[in-house]
């Protein structure tokens, strides 16, 4: 085939591009990139033809048909005899691109190789998604009708830069914000001064940038051909004015403009910014429009006699008996009447009616979008209300409506409102092939913006559409004028004779939830739409706040604001992958497709699709386990999970139901052997199952970023998962099913790499692990098993990623299905919105009250004869028993008890007898986890007493029901609240009647759950076997468990609406649907979405099986989290002033995690913001993103200074928090207050003066990882041994903790501050934490210890005085604040040295080792960062599990890795000095060591 040129014209310097000799009107090149870097273009002629074109780097036009990225494949082909190159993107943009002139040759393009990576060619085009675009193509002449709408794809030409050193840019930019746009590029300016023209000048701000072409277009067309009236336009995206010199140009622009026009301005303190200055200006305006946005910004509208100022006012307006209507089809009959109502208002004489009319109509023309209607728009508000045009008889037609609600295709001629006609138009087409037509082809549903396709700015989406179909999928693209899409999901998604459905995948590419916008959403009616289609939902993202390269150059990803309104609210829907597959041109404002993520984006979802479509036989699924620490004991850990066991239940299950599971074992330990091959061999040994050894060639020929690993390891094959020579990949197929061991980080180990600032990329192992699912296994869906694997964790951005982010390119283009913990939200939506991932919810195990055990059970013996016996002659002597098994029990740190001998009054007896029963009452009540959960095994009706007696313990105002405490405590005319607080204080009277109350509790909810268990222990038929008691109270036998006792006048109704929310509550604990949902997903269908949290607190968690999701995150703190943090702050301080002469600290040290926030609503975010004494104030929708200063007067106390350490998990989740944290801060610290009452000034005055910088910047105090990087790798050090001293862990916590985040300047993401992190830790008297959930506790996670500063601030205080640290315990309704030891102390006694807990991990075997083991490492963990671990604790320790040898048999035989841990860091703590025995345990110790180690290694020593 002879070549055509496309070259730079002799038409400089325009700097046209040539096609076949024709120009192409308003393509501009304005930079060139050639081998030796980029060019910029001078004003010299440009050369006309290539003088070498093999130089170019690379050519972008594309000859040969056979060889064309598929995403234009199917549309160019018919048209290839007269189309033969496309260099350009509908009528919007091109990309500036490589050298003068480009040479269209037959090796000139390559398309994706099938697996979703480039394949090589000389000539492929490869040109950066970040490289600034150039100005519109405004015709193209030489082009037919069809090759335009084509050229509306052809952004997906435009690929990423290649994969081979991958770098993080760092975020910082220009003004530190995100988005970087001037608004001086969106000024049109009128044309030459001609007399009798007037110019009107029109300000505008917009959310989102798609009217901007549309209004510009409009605008240029009136000032070239209206003799009357000239506009000068400038438009504002809301986000630039949080720069200070846009706003001032804002200012400027608004203080001569004639109208106003604003549209979805929904960001709080942005539309307070707007309101300010529109405000001001009002009066003077000829017109105000604003468009859905703010109520405050609403009330601003004004035209004519016309305005809005009442709106809202009122609740018995008509706008809110309007919205009390919203039903099914709201939004469209609202349009109807849109459409409709100026017809009727044209009748009315009235001008009021009028100008009502025109603003109507000025909706009308808003929504129709085109340039045409926006200009008809413009001539009919300046001919109205502009003064000197009144009179001038300016003319303009009536809005061109378009479909309200629709199916849309670019190659269609028409929009379609009926799915019929759509897909018989469909089956016609001359440009699509056999393959697209067959009926077997996936079809997958597209929700598209109305906004975006009537502007024409509908690129992105059409190289959706073009990408889909090229892939060989039908697409069905729908549209709404509004933001509900649950009707026309229902009726065009469906088949309309069938009603089933017709798509097999939805993907939204609007980014909204599927029910409401910006402003308000209804889940409930967007999950019952999602549920009746049945189908994977998917959400999409367009850029919107940012620029491609503001995005491509943020190490945080996408804006925060986008983050709240298009990531979180759409998970509430049960959305999936929020994948960013379009950018936004920083000049005109387009859209752009950004051409990997389109093809991302699309794989994905036709992977999904299949999953509906293959048959259960051929499908082929992956489950991967997790190995961490790193040792062959702990494979298969997992959170709560009895992981082989619940594979084994999981695949018999799917075994039955039709899926190839051949040669699975008969049982689970049948499936361990399989899969370790042998439990003794060590973790690095090939004697783990070797599933496949991958050739280092294939892997690099596989791995299309193996390059990018080697900066961090070196060439493949590395030294993990690797014989030297291939890469290893664990696991075990049985039929259609491989079971594989997902490798760690790889650098556990290394105490060198634990000290990086950021973390490292996967290893070539981890690499080579993915890569073998994909491209050679071909799993069809991958299930990661247990809470949580290492890829989500990966480096990358924090949301939005790029394909140059690790999770991005592991997971490929596999559906990644995720059972996770139903109390783990946050580390859930990090899986989610990081690995695409659909998370399962799973049941933690049923918690079960503690219990007492050997003194403690003798104490409360010695207890119950004292109460019984103490005004006869032997309540002395029983006290001194009493105070003799209280020391041996080690309770002498907890309750100060008497020397031996003491004379001792009645009262002080009782005194000493009551906090002794407290403390053993706390011990006993404590809830605890027992054993591990089984995926598929509910909890007998038993189990769940527990959990339902601590339901019942709380009080539920915004529900009307009371606890059955506070119940119990009114009908003897107490307060519980005063009764807990005097049991605290160990007040023996009320520390009974506290173990009353309890006691009735247990029994009566013990008699309600009898009620529903057959004979297998089992609930049936809740409401069946209740509903007649309910009816009649009197007849229920928890009432009659209350008539027995003192409490019997305790009032009927509020026990009824109670006991009726328990036998909710009831059902949810015991359904399951965790093995159902797997199915669900499996088979390509919708997994409905649910809270994940704490169950106690929200019993939405339940049933399990749901999709979990987290909470829109500017919600919190919620009004209940402030008063609950108000009485946490309260007691912490009052309890550290009892400690330091009533002394008030003047910095507290605390972290904020993220799945406490969600459990709770935003409590501990709440305890931040009363220290400092400020409060939260929500907007008109009820959001929170400011705070305002309580009066000193008002607080009473000083405002205490804070150092806030927030995990890398909440930091992703909530960087909108952190930003009102950091507002907070600085907003206390330039507060005129005398500093010995306002701390955070005292220090930020000291800090400025010492570090020469302003008070602003030395008020920094919200602190994280740096982007893409968790933890402060300290647990990782301790659970490995790998470290030396406690100086090199308190150095990792500094280098890893010390990047701050700053709400000045929040788009540089988090920058390093080591030195204000360090001075700052210097000022702190207390560390703090928070526990808020009874399954997790100090010891049963190491991320509790790996943020724990205590050391590390002693070491930094210039007096090195010991601090105070302390724990928040709100896990029951009876909040306390213990110190750090109080609590070790409690968590030692509750589990690990409580045989309920650790028999109940027994029964569990392999994995109840290690999670034996694990407690015991934890606790060495706290003595490393806090020292605050007693003695005793590994005494008790070495006694229950080492000296005791059948315990030391059974844990050996069960699990000899393990073990050999276990006895190891018995070892290492007595070594680190944390730990003082005898020598005699020591030695036994190191003889037991040696004789697991041989065990281990296989040596017989006989």
């Amino acid at each position: 085939m002879q070549s055509d040129i496309v070259e730079m014209g002799p038409g400089h310097p325009k700097r046209m591009l040539w096609y076949r000799g024709q120009p192409m009107k308003g393509v501009r090149v304005e930079k060139a990139q050639t081998r030796d870097g980029p060019v910029e273009l001078g004003d010299g002629p440009a050369r006309t033809r290539a003088s070498a074109p093999g130089k170019l780097n690379p050519p972008l036009a594309f000859a040969n048909p056979s060889r064309l990225p598929r995403c234009l494949l199917s549309s160019l082909r018919p048209h290839m005899a007269s189309l033969q190159a496309v260099v350009a993107s509908s009528s919007s943009l091109c990309y500036s691109v490589s050298q003068h002139k480009f040479r269209i040759s037959n090796s000139a393009c390559s398309s994706s190789s099938s697996n979703g990576g480039p394949s090589s060619s000389a000539g492929v085009a490869r040109v950066h998604e970040g490289l600034r675009q150039v100005n519109p193509v405004d015709s193209m002449s030489s082009l037919s009708q069809v090759e335009n709408h084509v050229l509306k794809a052809a952004c997906c030409l435009l690929s990423q830069a290649g994969r081979g050193k991958r770098q993080v840019t760092s975020a910082i930019m220009g003004n530190g914000l995100f988005t970087q746009t001037n608004p001086d590029i969106r000024r049109v300016m009128p044309g030459g001064k001609s007399a009798g023209v007037t110019v009107v000048k029109v300000v505008y701000v917009v959310l989102e940038a798609q009217y901007q072409s549309s209004l510009s277009a409009a605008v240029k067309n009136i000032n070239r051909s209206n003799r009357l009236v000239n506009f000068e336009l400038v438009g504002y995206l809301l986000e630039e004015l949080r720069d200070n010199s846009n706003y001032e140009m804002f200012k400027a622009d608004m203080a001569d403009a004639n109208i106003f026009i604003g549209s979805l301005i929904f960001v709080e303190e942005l539309a307070q910014k707007v309101k300010a200055v529109v405000e001001v200006e009002k009066d003077r305006l000829d017109a105000i429009l604003v468009f859905p946005s703010m109520p405050e910004v609403m009330r601003l509208n004004k035209l004519g006699t016309f305005d809005m100022s009442q709106l809202g006012q009122s609740k018995k307006s008509s706008i809110f008996k309007v919205l009390k209507k919203k039903g099914p089809n709201f939004e469209e009959n609202m349009l109807k009447v849109v459409r409709t109502l100026p017809k009727l208002l044209k009748l009315l004489p009235l001008d009021r009616a009028q100008d009502a009319r025109r603003y109507v109509m000025s909706l009308q023309f808003w929504l129709g979008g085109s340039s045409s209607n926006l200009e008809n728009f413009l001539k009919m508000i300046a001919g109205a209300y502009v003064p000197a045009l009144q009179k001038a008889n300016i003319v303009f037609d009536d809005p061109v409506n378009f479909l309200d609600v629709g199916i849309w295709h670019p190659m269609a001629p028409r929009m379609f409102d009926d799915v019929g006609d759509y897909m018989n138009w469909y089956g016609t087409r001359k440009d699509a092939n056999a393959c697209l037509k067959s009926p077997d082809a996936p079809v997958i549903g597209l929700i598209c913006q109305r906004s975006h396709i009537v502007t024409g700015d509908d690129s992105h989406y059409v190289a959706v559409v073009m990408e889909m179909e090229a892939r060989g999928a039908k697409v069905v693209p729908i549209f709404s004028g509004g933001l509900d899409y649950s009707s026309p999901v229902q009726r065009f998604f469906c088949d309309p004779g069938t009603k089933k459905p017709l798509v097999q995948s939805v993907v939204s590419l609007t980014g909204f939830a599927l029910v409401g916008g910006p402003a308000s959403q209804d889940h409930p009616r967007a999950i019952e739409a999602l549920r009746n289609l049945g189908v994977p939902y998917l959400v999409a993202l367009p850029l919107v706040f940012q620029s491609t390269d503001d995005w491509l150059e943020s190490t945080l990803g996408l804006h925060p604001i986008q983050v709240a309104l298009q990531v979180a609210l759409p998970e509430l829907d049960g959305g999936l992958e929020p994948i960013i597959f379009s950018g936004r041109d920083s000049r005109t404002g387009k859209s752009h497709a950004l051409h990997r993520r389109v093809e991302q984006l699309c794989t994905r979802a036709i992977k999904w699709a299949e999953l509906k479509r293959k048959t259960k036989t051929e499908k082929k699924f992956a489950i991967t386990v997790f190995s961490f620490p790193p040792d062959k004991g702990n494979v298969g850990t997992a959170a709560y999970l009895d992981v082989f066991a619940s594979i084994f239940s999981v695949l018999r299950e799917l075994k039955n139901d039709g899926y190839n599971v051949e040669g699975l074992p008969d049982t689970a330990e049948g499936l361990i052997e399989d899969i370790i091959h042998d439990k003794e061999a060590k973790f690095n040994s090939p004697d783990l199952n070797i599933a496949y050894r991958m050739p280092v060639r294939e892997y690099e020929r596989l791995t299309p970023y193996a390059k990018a690993l080697e900066e961090n390891w070196g060439k493949a094959p590395g030294n993990l998962n690797s014989d030297g020579q291939n890469l290893l990949i664990y696991g075990k197929q049985y039929g259609n099913v491989f079971i594989g061991v997902q490798p760690t980080f790889g650098y556990e180990g290394d105490p060198m790499r634990l000290l990086f600032a950021k973390s490292a990329s996967p290893h070539h192992g981890f690499a080579a692990y993915y890569t073998f699912l994909d491209k050679i296994f071909g799993a069809d869906a991958l299930l990661h098993f247990g809470t949580h694997g290492s890829l989500e964790f990966m480096p990358g951005k924090q949301v939005g990623l790029s394909d140059v982010c690790y999770p991005d390119s592991l997971i490929g283009n596999i559906p990644n299905i995720y059972y996770y913990a139903a109390n783990n939200p946050s580390e859930a939506t990090i899986a989610k919105r990081r690995s695409y991932a659909n998370t399962i919810s799973y049941l933690t195990p049923p918690a079960e009250n503690a219990g007492l055990y050997k003194g403690l059970k003798q104490l409360s013996e010695l207890i119950a004869s004292y109460q019984s016996l103490k005004d006869s002659g032997r309540g002395e002597q029983i006290v001194s028993s009493i105070v003799s098994t209280a020391k041996q029990c080690n309770l002498d740190r907890d309750v100060d008890l008497p020397e031996e001998g003491v004379e001792l009054s009645a009262d002080e007896r009782d005194g000493i007898v009551g906090k002794v029963y407290s403390k053993i009452m706390e011990i006993e009540s404590r809830l605890l986890p027992c054993g591990l959960h089984i995926i598929g095994e509910p909890p007998t009706a038993m189990e769940a007493v527990a959990t339902l007696v601590n339901i019942a313990a709380l009080d539920r105002p915004d529900d009307g029901i009371y606890s059955l405490p506070t119940v119990l405590a009114e009908s003897v005319g107490r307060d519980i609240e005063e009764i807990y607080r005097n049991n605290n204080k160990g007040l023996l009277e009320d520390v009974e009647l506290s173990r009353e109350i309890t006691d009735v509790c247990r029994a009566a909810i013990t008699a309600f759950v009898e009620e529903t268990t057959n004979k297998k222990g089992q609930v049936v038929n809740v409401f069946e076997n209740l509903g007649s008691l309910f009816a009649v109270p009197k007849k229920a036998p928890w009432v009659a468990v209350v008539q027995r006792t003192k409490f019997s006048n305790a009032s009927r109704e509020k026990m009824r609406i109670l006991f009726e929310f328990l036998g909710d509550c009831l059902k949810q604990v015991v359904a399951n649907n965790e093995v159902g949902s797997l199915k669900d997903a499996l088979e390509g269908k919708y997994v409905e979405p649910g809270p994940g949290g704490d169950p106690i607190r929200n019993p939405k968690v339940l049933p399990t099986g749901k999709n979990i999701h987290a909470l829109d995150p500017q919600s919190i703190p919620t009004v209940a989290a402030m008063l609950c943090a108000k009485t946490v702050v309260d007691r912490l301080l009052e309890r550290q002033r009892a400690e330091n002469g009533g002394a008030y600290p003047e910095t507290i040290a605390l972290v904020l995690w993220g799945t406490d926030n969600i459990k709770t609503y935003g409590e501990s975010l709440a305890q931040v913001l009363w220290l400092l004494g400020v409060e939260p104030r929500p907007d008109a929708l009820g959001r929170v993103n400011k705070v305002e200063p309580v009066s000193l007067e008002q607080l009473g106390r000083p405002r205490v200074d804070v150092v806030v350490n927030c995990s890398g998990v909440f930091r992703d989740l909530f960087i909108n928090q952190m930003n009102l944290l950091d507002r907070a801060v600085k907003m206390v610290a330039e507060l005129d207050e005398p500093v010995e009452m306002n701390f955070v000034r005292k220090h930020a005055l000291e800090q400025s003066e010492k570090l020469g910088i302003a008070v602003r910047d030395a008020a920094t105090r919200i602190f994280s990882n740096a982007s893409g990087s968790y933890s402060a790798n300290i647990s990782l050090a301790v659970e490995n041994s790998s470290w030396e001293s406690e100086q090199q862990l308190q150095e990792m916590y500094l280098k890893r903790k010390s990047f701050a985040f700053d709400s000045d300047a929040p788009g540089t993401g988090m920058k390093e501050k080591r030195e204000v992190f360090e001075l700052a830790l210097a000022t702190a008297d207390a560390t703090f934490q928070n526990l808020d959930s009874s399954e997790i506790s100090l010891t049963d996670v190491s991320h509790y210890f790996d943020s724990d500063p205590t050391k590390l601030v002693q070491g930094l205080r210039k007096d090195k005085k010991k601090v105070s640290s302390y724990i928040a315990d709100t896990t029951t309704a009876n909040a306390q604040v213990r110190s750090l030891s109080e609590t070790v102390r409690l968590d030692a006694r509750t589990k690990m040295l409580n045989p309920k807990w650790y028999e109940g991990m027994l029964k569990s075997g392999y994995e109840g080792v290690r999670e034996i083991e694990k407690r015991l490492t934890n606790t060495m963990g706290w003595s490393a960062t806090s020292g605050q671990v007693d003695n005793w604790v590994y005494e008790e320790a070495n006694s229950t599990f080492i000296a005791d040898e059948v315990m030391q048999k059974r844990l050996l035989d069960t699990n000899p890795n393990s073990f050999r841990k276990l006895v190891q860091t018995f070892l290492e703590a007595s070594g680190r000095g944390y730990w003082e025995t005898s020598e005699e345990n020591l030695d036994k110790l190191r003889q037991l060591y040696a004789e697991v180690e041989d065990k281990i290694e296989g040596i017989d020593r006989m």
